[in-house]
């Protein structure tokens, strides 16, 4: 009889510690799931190891067009916060994101805050190639953080890294100093740089594919169109994205009278580890040298 209730003893703690085991596992602390890349590089500027962060889109994935696994949509649902861009950015997420928030989701969209610029009939939602828009979502995420926990103090952190932001924009004007001031003229895959074309002094004089999304199909007349813009600008280079295919760029350039470079930037993603452009600093940096070197 003792051993019997020796063993049912040695079973129920067992029991007991599996149980706990269990609640420790699924209980792994804040977590905030973002979209992309860029906003994930934002994120863990602030959270550091106080929270984990899961990214969406995966490096080099478009985000216009990503379509997020079961997994993810349970993700966005658990999390205590959903960082995204918004705007229409993520456009096979909106129904996602837009669920999610209905069921209770805490989500956060960055680029209506931040004082966004009209893009034909609507907003533009490409505010990451703007240092100082990116030290000003990093304080709203600070605040949304406050909210989940107030114990952490997240602004000194956001403060921290919008330091860094600024420090980087003065970089980025140094190394534009190589660009003449005529030849500040960008053609582009699609209209994604119209936040760095207006703080650097840039204007966009035209884009392969119209609008501001990757998904759009532009006409054989928008195209010729396009040649011959370029041929009487007497525009150098083409900038495509490293997220797609910069075939119809290459086919444009081609089709001009002079000798036009395809060069592609990082925009809609960040880099693999060691290209340069892993973090959002060292991706806005990285572009202004290849637009410097283009243009210069």
């Amino acid at each position: 009889m003792l051993r019997t209730i020796l063993i049912i003893g040695v079973i129920s703690l067992l029991l007991i510690t599996a149980c706990e085991n269990d609640e420790v596992e699924a209980d792994p602390g804040l977590s905030v799931v973002v979209t992309t890349t860029i906003i994930g590089d934002i994120v863990r500027n602030i959270v550091g190891a106080d929270a984990t962060v899961e990214v969406l889109v995966p490096t080099g994935a478009d985000p216009h067009d990503y379509q997020p696994s079961s997994r993810q949509v349970a993700s966005i649902n658990k999390a205590n916060l959903v960082v995204a861009i918004g705007l229409g950015l993520e456009e096979a997420l909106v129904d996602v994101l837009a669920a999610a928030e209905k069921d209770g989701a805490n989500i956060l969209e960055i680029a209506p805050l931040l004082d966004p610029i009209p893009l034909g009939n609507n907003l533009d939602p490409h505010v990451w190639l703007d240092p100082s828009r990116m030290a000003e979502a990093a304080r709203f995420i600070a605040v949304e953080m406050a909210r989940i926990d107030a114990s952490i103090d997240w602004s000194s952190r956001a403060e921290v890294y919008a330091i860094e932001l600024d420090i980087t924009h003065r970089e980025i004007e140094s190394i534009l100093e190589a660009v003449p001031r005529d030849s500040r003229n960008l053609v582009t895959d699609h209209d994604a740089l119209g936040y760095f074309a207006a703080v650097y002094g840039f204007e966009i004089v035209g884009t392969v594919i119209p609008g501001g999304s990757t998904l759009g199909a532009p006409s054989s007349d928008d195209l010729a169109k396009l040649v011959r813009m370029i041929e009487s600008e007497g525009v150098v280079a083409i900038f495509a994205e490293m997220t797609g295919s910069s075939a119809l760029a290459s086919a444009v350039a081609a089709e001009v009278g002079h000798e036009v470079e395809v060069v592609e930037l990082y925009t809609g993603s960040l880099g693999e580890p060691g290209s340069g452009a892993d973090t959002l600093v060292r991706m806005m940096l990285t572009n202004a040298e290849l637009i410097a070197e283009a243009l210069g």
